[in-house]
Order: C-alpha cells, then structure tokens, then sequence
C-alpha cells in the first residue's frame, strides 16, 4: 500500500464533514490526487470505519480501473475528470452540506455577498443544472461549472470544493457552505448588497500572500 500518510489524512478529513456540519451519515466523498493516479473514499462505507487500506486507488488516464478491496466512491467521475483538468487540484471535497445544498435546489449561484467569496478565485460560485449522480453528463455540468475557480454548486444536489491539498479543499468546503448560509439568510432578511467584481478580485490578489499559507483567505 502505497502513500500510507496521505491515505490516513484523507481519512481524518472524511471523518470530520459531519462534525463541520458538511455531511449527514456517509454522503459526501473525497479525493486526493498522487502522483498520475488519485486516492479516492469508497462507495456506502460509513466514514467511521473506513481504513488507509479501504481507499481506492484510480490511474488518471483510466476510465474506472481502480485498485483495492472495495469500489469507489459512484461519483469517481468528477474527482478524476476536475484532476484532469486541472493540474492545479490536489485534493476535492464533495459535500451535501445544507445551506449549499438548498441554494442548489433553488439554482442560485453565490454573488459576493462577503469578500470571501474571493478564496474562489472570482466573484460567482456558479450553479450547475441537474445530471444523475454518477453520470458522465454530471461531470460534464461540473467541469464547465467549476471552470478556473475553487468551488461549485451541484443542481439539486450538494457542493465541490478543491485546493492544492486537502487542508486547502476543506477549508474551502466550510467556508463554501458559510458563504451559503449567510447569501440564503440574507435574501430572506432584505435585499443584499452585492460587492463589485473589481473589489473581489483585488481580494483574490490579496489573498495570494495573505497569512502563513497562501490562498487560503482572508480574516
């Protein structure tokens, strides 16, 4: 078994989306890449008794080949497409989280209701329409819907976030599902203020070199 670190990391993470309140029992599912293959979390095992060794393993250049004892994750699909697509991605999160979850119900995008909205890379988390879970028109949504930026509204169904690492996606993850929360609250409460692109972006800058790890957002 190969990367016994990262296996035992990805893991860790999966365990904690309910306690970040990013998950409801084992929906959800996340991915590492290594090397030109990626780890990925198997399908309909509880997060709780998953092991490194349950982890499957999946060639970048293949189309569904894996290796280890169970399959993975019905949505491997997306994680191994975003990976193709973007060299910058080293780790995904995919989440049924609430607040992203009804905006994605609703089909509405998240607008720069907060500055944070800039550890996405631009001023729209953009919202996909609807595909099957597990399906290559998913996939396709997702791809077109990420474009270059770090998250993404999945039609009626959750959210994916990305990172460098898997520290980067989770915490985009969370802040994601904040950004949601508090876009949702606000619509409910008046008629939100949205900040102009030029501010984001002067935001996505800043937040190149903000704190002790780059590009993870500001205070």
């Amino acid at each position: 078994m190969q990367d016994i670190e990262l296996r035992q990391q990805l893991i860790a993470h999966a365990q904690s989306l309910a306690a970040l309140g990013l998950t409801q029992g084992s929906s959800g599912n996340l991915s590492a890449r290594v090397g030109e293959a990626m780890l990925i979390t198997p399908s309909g095992v509880a997060y709780e008794a998953l092991t490194p060794a349950s982890l499957a393993l999946m060639p970048l250049d293949g189309d569904g080949a894996f290796t280890g004892p169970l399959k993975p994750s019905s949505e491997w699909r997306f994680h191994l497409d975003i990976f193709r697509a973007r060299p910058d991605v080293g780790a995904v999160v995919h989440a049924h989280s609430t607040y992203a979850t009804v905006l994605s119900i609703l089909r509405r995008p998240i607008k720069a209701v907060h500055y944070m909205i800039a550890a996405f890379g631009g001023p729209e988390i953009a919202c996909t329409d609807y595909a099957p879970f597990g399906t290559q028109e998913l996939s396709d949504l997702v791809i077109k819907g990420l474009g270059p930026r770090h998250g993404v509204l999945l039609g009626n169904h959750g959210m994916i976030a990305t990172g460098a690492d898997l520290a980067q996606a989770m915490h985009r993850a969370v802040e994601l599902e904040t950004l949601a929360r508090q876009s949702y609250l606000a619509d409910l409460a008046g008629t939100p203020v949205i900040l102009p692109d030029d501010e984001i972006m002067r935001c996505v800058e800043r937040f190149k070199s903000y704190g002790q790890n780059a590009q993870t957002g500001g205070a």
